[in-house]
């Protein structure tokens, strides 16, 4: 006889050109998930003569995760990606916190967190 797998679970945050995102994903008491987490941030320097820059720091309950700044040449789009893999106990939620920074002349454009459970 083989074990019921729990459903997969997919939740999504769109922020468009916010500048902080939450995700915030409730407990379910039987059983421990393993959730794929991306996080996008795309950013746009529609200037000509100077550099800007973007960053984007990620927090997984409360702890920073990740981090990174990059320059942003003027006249281009540019974004910034993170991914990881994150096992959540049974009866324990999950926050993910996106939050991000531009500098002179560079505009956001979207902000987005994804996570996905496989079901397993």
């Amino acid at each position: 006889m083989s074990e019921r797998l729990p459903p997969p679970e997919r939740w999504q945050q769109d922020v468009a050109e916010g500048d902080v995102a939450l995700l915030d994903i409730p407990a379910v008491l039987d059983h421990e998930r393993v959730f794929e987490i991306d996080v996008r941030f795309e950013v746009v320097h529609p200037g000509e003569d100077t550099t800007g820059w973007h960053a984007l720091q990620v927090e997984l309950d409360g702890a920073q995760a990740w981090a990174r700044r990059l320059e942003t040449p003027a006249g281009s789009a540019d974004s910034l990606d993170y991914h990881c893999r994150r096992r959540v106990p049974a009866g324990q939620p999950l926050r993910v916190k996106a939050q991000t920074r531009v500098g002179p002349g560079v505009r956001r454009c979207r902000l987005r967190i994804e996570a996905e459970s496989g079901g397993d």
